[in-house]
């Protein structure tokens, strides 16, 4: 594996962001496999859904017609039913590289590719993602008519969040399983995962300790819980339902996401010629409904709620600071008074830890249980920009490029000391870097 090289250096100087940007793309280069790139080249050997949102991101200032390709690719494997799984399976790896791989699945021919694919999903970053890429050269994208393709993908995938996910008949999409929510272990999800029966870790072989230490990853637990509501899905033939599902979460970044890329819909539609209207009242009335359903006033803060008690989540993990990247958000500015205190430490904290710097079980190495992560602290980034907060933005990107120039491409990094966990080499970090670089 290639390793981008750490850079000590001063990353308010031009030379250092211009080394810096190299490098990154150096990276990209070498995760890139043909029409995608992989989070990282050993532990994360396939295309990963919501990565490739943001390497979208930071691609298209390498290369508008591979970050095009990198969304495209991924399209290539949604179901018939509009889900976009959260792993497309690369056939040229081997099949018992990553578990779970193809054939714990069993995805059959749910796509008209049939590709290999897991039935789960993450995060909907794509739309934002498809209109930053087609904004970086709209004279590339309208060559290879990269909008009216996505378009349609786009709207089915919605479509299948805002309907068959609605599980708690709110309105709001419902993650059924850690791995959807991108921050697999985070505190957030303990309480409802203690209610799931582990199937026997002798069941399983996980592949993920082979190239990371245990204490940075998940435990045998959680992996027991994760196999467990996956098998039970797959058993049910990915039929959704609150019956099927025995976790079922409305989770906060999710669907501030799911609201940024109706926005960005309705930015596509009006480049393509359609109307975007409709998309435009689907973010207003999601994000009222975001507002008053997992909103806190008291707390100034998001939290996930549980569909099958009805109760909030009250864990003060990062996902509840991520409807900031929602457009006219009527309590940003409550959000940036959270990150500015204790828990999450905005002015010196980088990236944002992933969980409750001041929780007795915070645990800066463990994967979502306290390290900070680039991609929540790019959003961040972004939605503190689009509400105005241009100081704090500017402070937070500059000190993010400096702790990327000390501490490499990691996957996740100690908030406080910079120490870096995960895999190394990690495509996202590098993509961000690039497209923070450019934002100067």
């Amino acid at each position: 594996m290639t390793i981008a090289p750490t850079i000590e250096a001063d990353p308010r100087h031009a030379s250092d962001h211009r080394s810096l940007d190299r490098a990154a793309r150096r990276l990209l280069v070498t995760n890139w496999r043909v029409r995608a790139t992989v989070p990282a080249t050993k532990l994360y050997p396939h295309q990963w859904s919501w990565d490739s949102a943001f390497i979208a991101i930071g691609l298209r200032h390498l290369s508008p017609t591979r970050a095009q390709q990198e969304l495209e690719s991924l399209f290539g494997a949604q179901w018939r039913d509009g889900r976009v799984p959260h792993i497309v399976f690369d056939p040229d790896v081997p099949r018992d590289a990553y578990f779970p791989g193809p054939g714990f699945w069993r995805s059959g021919s749910s796509n008209a590719a049939a590709v290999p694919t897991s039935g789960i999903v993450q995060p909907p970053a794509h739309a934002l993602a498809t209109w930053a890429t087609y904004r970086a050269d709209p004279a590339v994208a309208h060559l290879r008519g990269f909008l009216p393709r996505m378009y349609p993908r786009l709207v089915h995938w919605h479509h299948y969040l805002l309907t068959r996910r609605d599980l708690g008949g709110a309105g709001l999409a419902s993650i059924v399983h850690p791995w959807e929510s991108g921050m697999d272990n985070s505190p957030a999800w303990d309480a409802a995962l203690s209610q799931i029966d582990p199937v026997s870790p002798g069941s399983f072989t996980r592949r993920d300790l082979a190239h990371a230490p245990a204490a940075e990853r998940p435990t045998d637990l959680d992996y027991g819980r994760y196999i467990r509501l996956a098998s039970d899905y797959r058993d049910a033939r990915y039929a959704d339902s609150p019956s099927v599902h025995a976790f079922a979460i409305e989770d906060p970044l999710y669907n501030a996401l799911l609201i940024a890329g109706e926005h960005a819909l309705a930015n596509i539609a009006a480049a393509i010629g359609r109307d975007p209207a409709p998309h435009r009242a689907t973010a207003d009335r999601l994000t009222a409904t975001l507002v008053s359903r997992l909103y806190d006033p008291a707390a100034e803060m998001f939290f996930p709620r549980d569909v099958h008690t009805g109760e909030l989540v009250r864990s003060w993990s990062i996902t509840g600071l991520m409807p900031m990247i929602v457009p006219g958000l009527p309590v940003a500015r409550e959000l940036v008074d959270t990150a500015l205190g204790d828990r999450f430490r905005l002015r010196d904290a980088c990236p944002l830890p992933s969980y409750d710097l001041t929780a007795p079980d915070h645990a800066p190495g463990q994967y979502w249980r306290g390290p900070g992560w680039v991609n929540t602290s790019w959003l961040f980034w972004h939605g503190l920009r689009l509400h105005g907060e241009t100081a704090l933005a500017d402070d937070l990107r500059e000190r993010l490029l400096h702790r990327v120039l000390k501490t490499g491409f990691r996957e996740y990094v100690d908030p406080l000391t910079g120490a870096g966990h995960g895999s190394d080499g990690f495509s996202w970090t590098a993509a961000l870097a690039l497209d923070l670089i450019r934002a100067a």
